[in-house]
């Protein structure tokens, strides 16, 4: 890389532009569609369109402002890949085969994005969770999901349906399985036997990617059955998880992706709940302190780094996804990934594969 190309790369990166850094890096966010991001991803155009909801949370009230659909267009000016995550709610049609609201939502999506446009999509909760939460705001209660790893509402309710509206703009699926304590949640084995049952004779092309959200299932066996079925481990830095750096270590130090990419998710700081995170991060248009400056959040930004220079020695693309909660404004959370990135790169270091120090 010219030391002009990597100038004008920088530059790129200052404005907040992470879309050409490199053709086997893909960042994007978890949702886009925050007024707080106007100025460095959106035009002052839709400050007039902007909607506002109240919302409760750990006892707090928030105001939540947004932009509208329309606005994906310019949020693919900046990034290469998004996150939809509001199909984890619901399917995008229902038992009858009847399309949801959700399908609409997404097919809106699909008209504003441009042809280059990637979209990585979550599973529903309805087929990933052996449990599914009820109850409003008082004390929750949970229910065992008599669709859990339910292939027809998978396929019919979910993939085929985004599938059809995505097209090859469809770039992967987040299996997300909830958290679940080790004295009451599966044994590992028996966890990995359930999944192969679903995975096994699921004829798909679209790229799926795992994100277990238990430490104790991410056992060697199960790293090894990933391997075998070519599925991709998400690699997750979020509440209840071990560092990236550590995920790394129980892995194996190893992809397994069939579709050679490799999804890392930046979501909330270790130990600290999602109410929390959000009432840090909230009305999400900056960096915030208490997220951002801590040392964990420095060492998330450097295991990402590290994650990405790997993915790039094996030939694998990573798709680097930045959540509001882990930074206080996930753009500028790309952007520290970003700059950290480049840093590598321009060092032209030559490591062994399984060397995390970047």
């Amino acid at each position: 890389m010219s030391k002009s190309a990597q100038l004008n790369l920088r530059d790129q990166v200052e404005q907040f532009v992470f879309k050409n850094l490199h053709d086997k890096l893909f960042f994007g966010t978890a949702s886009d569609r925050y007024a707080g991001w106007i100025g460095p991803i959106y035009s002052e155009a839709w400050t007039s369109q902007i909607r506002t909801r109240g919302r409760k949370l750990g006892g707090q009230r928030f105001e939540e402002r947004t932009v509208p659909v329309a606005s994906a267009e310019e949020y693919f000016d900046h990034f290469n890949v998004l996150e939809v995550d509001f199909t984890f709610y619901r399917s995008l049609r229902g038992p009858a085969g009847a399309p949801s609201n959700n399908f609409f939502v997404l097919q809106q999506y699909a008209d504003a994005a441009p042809d280059h446009a990637k979209f990585i999509l979550k599973a529903p909760q309805q087929v990933t969770a052996r449990t599914l939460r009820r109850g409003g705001a008082g004390k929750p209660s949970y229910e065992e999901n008599s669709d859990f790893l339910d292939k027809n509402v998978f396929i019919d309710g979910f993939l085929s349906p985004a599938k059809e509206i995505l097209g090859d703009r469809f770039a992967g699926t987040i299996f997300e399985q909830e958290y679940q304590r080790k004295a009451s949640g599966p044994d590992p084995e028996v966890n990995i036997a359930q999944l192969d049952t679903f995975f096994s004779d699921l004829q798909t092309d679209i790229p799926i990617h795992l994100e277990l959200r238990s430490p104790h299932l991410l056992v060697p066996s199960y790293f090894d059955w990933l391997n075998e079925r070519g599925l991709g481990f998400v690699f997750s830095h979020w509440t209840w998880l071990p560092s990236i750096r550590d995920q790394w270590e129980r892995s194996g130090k190893r992809f397994s992706s069939s579709s050679k990419t490799v999804v890392c998710r930046l979501l909330t700081p270790q130990r600290m709940p999602y109410a929390k995170a959000y009432a840090h991060a909230h009305p999400f248009d900056k960096p915030v302190a208490e997220l951002s400056e801590s040392q964990q959040a420095k060492d998330m930004v450097l295991d990402t780094a590290a994650l990405s220079i790997q993915s790039l020695k094996h030939d694998y693309a990573a798709m680097i996804i930045s959540n509001n909660r882990a930074w206080g404004n996930a753009p500028s959370l790309a952007q520290k990934v970003a700059r950290r990135i480049l840093d590598e790169l321009e060092k032209e270091q030559h490591k062994p594969s399984d060397d995390m120090n970047a």
